[in-house]
């Protein structure tokens, strides 16, 4: 669609553009409107358009709130994983029952739409760049990023669709006649090498130069290029072709970040994820009042304490954290049956709130009959299929009733606890548990409170542990849907029900612990590890753009 006009949503630096009303009403210019000429004829406005490529545009089945991910979306994306179930569905149910459809994609799908959409607005701007006048440091500084969000936009499209169409530089408008570029999906290793590539000269853009808090840099490039090229390197986008050379590239784009010697694991795992700026922060998203956040407090909290339920962690989660000895837990321990919630890893306080957790003014109470948190409590419709709420991100300076609108914890796109298990699970495949795989990993159980892991593991022993630490340090961050399906084990971990726990108060007071399936789930490997393209989209291509298989 040609653009004659762009609508952005800094009121001020429009009135300011604008200037001075005309007494030709007839042709008087929109106030929320600023001309191209303006903005490109503008430092400060074109400055404002990058930036506000962070935010972009909103989805249709999203309700219009934008960002990369979910993020804090009232259901998470850990809620169509085997992490948590959201109270209210919110199109989760019919993704945990393998039944996504062209026709029923929910906001899986919708990563296609919005994700294209802002790939065209970054393409206008690289366009267009060039006519603003500054220096040309600060128009290489804005074009860094500029390529830095269109490479994370495709990271966006890849790891959800695999194979893409790659648009390159080209802004399409109603004048072209010929969009079958639009239609081609490239090889889903392509389509990495293209992102990589842009990372890789937004970096060259970037590097020596400084950038607020919430966006991109220097640094950020070289972490999600290590991302992606952990992802280069695994079973689903290799076809179960192990390539060493792959693992080994994808370990020193982890090793470049690490040697930046800039970055260090934040000494409070729980208070980390409610501020912004810590030594760990590679790129997150910053909220405040312009900039739409979901009331946290609110929409998790537990219904005892006027919350509304949300995004309730599993028991299949709870059971992965391990013991504060570092060995597993087990239900079949007498001990650890009859207390299940003591001595665990410290994570498991800071990120999930289970029956008798100290939490605000008492303590949780999901247990029946008459727990304050349970259905016999307040607000019932709210109460946790899974017996348990979420704690983590979780400010609890902030009231759950009437929130506090002042208070807006950052979403982590990219923070350096990723960056040490991308790289530990990376060179373990590539050569093996060596010392530096060790540390990585050890690193982040120490600052957690967590023993080392046991010298002398196998390969395979260190895979499983590295694993298994990314789903408990990465716990409802985005990770787990993609690491499952990369690792081509969904088969197994989205076809488990949803366990939840039972807590019982029997006569004498004490409690005893049933695990309970909360909803059955389903997954089917010959479709689901990609999400189907919306029929919308193929429609308008006139069907030349490809389906995925199984759709």
């Amino acid at each position: 669609m040609r653009t004659k006009h762009i609508a952005l949503i800094l009121v001020a630096a429009a009135a300011a553009a604008l200037g001075a009303c005309k007494k030709d009403f007839l042709n008087t210019t929109p106030t929320s409107i600023i001309t191209d000429e303006a903005v490109w004829g503008d430092s400060s406005l074109a400055e404002a358009y990058v930036t506000g490529r962070y935010i972009g545009v909103g989805g249709n089945n999203d309700g219009g709130k934008p960002g990369f991910g979910r993020a804090f979306e009232d259901a998470w994306m850990s809620s169509v994983t085997d992490e948590s179930m959201v109270v209210w569905d919110n199109n989760t149910w019919f993704v945990q029952q393998g039944a996504l459809t062209p026709d029923r994609t929910g906001w899986i799908s919708d990563t296609w739409i919005r994700s294209y959409r802002s790939i065209r607005e970054v393409n206008y701007a690289l366009a267009n760049i060039d006519k603003v006048p500054m220096s040309s440091s600060g128009k290489d500084r804005l074009k860094g990023e500029l390529h830095f969000i269109r490479a994370y936009r495709y990271q966006d499209l890849i790891r959800n669709f695999g194979d893409v169409p790659l648009v390159g530089d080209r802004v399409y408008t109603l004048e072209d006649t010929n969009f079958d570029s639009l239609f081609i999906r490239k090889p889903v290793q392509k389509c990495i090498q293209y992102a990589v590539s842009e990372l890789d000269n937004a970096a060259a853009l970037m590097q020596n130069k400084s950038y607020p808090v919430g966006r991109g840099s220097y640094e950020a490039a070289l972490a999600l290029k290590a991302r992606l090229l952990l992802y280069a390197a695994s079973p689903l986008y290799t076809k179960n072709s192990n390539d060493p050379a792959k693992w080994t590239a994808a370990a020193n784009a982890a090793q470049a970040v690490i040697a930046l010697n800039k970055f260090s694991l934040y000494n409070n795992y729980k208070g980390l994820f409610t501020i912004s700026g810590t030594s760990e922060d590679i790129f997150e998203r910053v909220y405040s009042p312009t900039n739409e956040h979901t009331n946290l407090e609110l929409v998790n909290g537990p219904n005892g304490y006027g919350g509304w339920g949300g995004n309730t962690p599993m028991q299949n989660l709870v059971d992965d954290y391990e013991m504060k000895d570092g060995t597993r837990f087990d239900w079949n321990n007498a001990t650890q049956r009859k207390s299940p919630y003591e001595n665990r890893d410290p994570r498991f306080y800071a990120s999930i709130l289970y029956n008798g957790a100290p939490y605000r003014a008492r303590n949780v109470e999901t247990f029946l009959p008459g727990g304050k948190d349970s259905k016999d409590g307040n607000g019932n419709w709210n109460t946790s299929p899974t017996g348990y709420y979420v704690r983590k991100f979780i400010n609890e300076s902030n009231p759950v009733e009437n929130p506090n609108q002042t208070a807006y914890q950052p979403w982590k796109y990219l923070r350096y606890a990723e960056v040490l298990l991308n790289y530990a699970e990376a060179e373990n495949e590539a050569v093996g548990p060596v010392g530096s795989v060790y540390k990585a990993v050890n690193d982040i159980r120490t600052r957690a409170g967590m023993p080392s892991l046991p010298t002398g593991l196998s390969q395979d022993s260190m895979r499983i542990r590295i694993r298994n630490e990314r789903r408990i340090e990465l716990a409802f961050e985005e990770h787990r849907y993609y690491d499952v399906r990369r690792w081509m084990i969904a088969g197994e971990t989205e076809k488990v029900p949803i366990y939840g726990i039972r807590p019982t108060k029997q006569g004498d007071g004490t409690i005893t612990y049933t695990v309970i399936t909360a909803l059955a789930r389903n997954f089917d490997p010959a479709k689901n590890y990609w999400a189907p393209i919306p029929q919308s989209e193929i429609n308008a291509s006139g069907k030349k753009l490809r389906q995925n298989e199984g759709y």
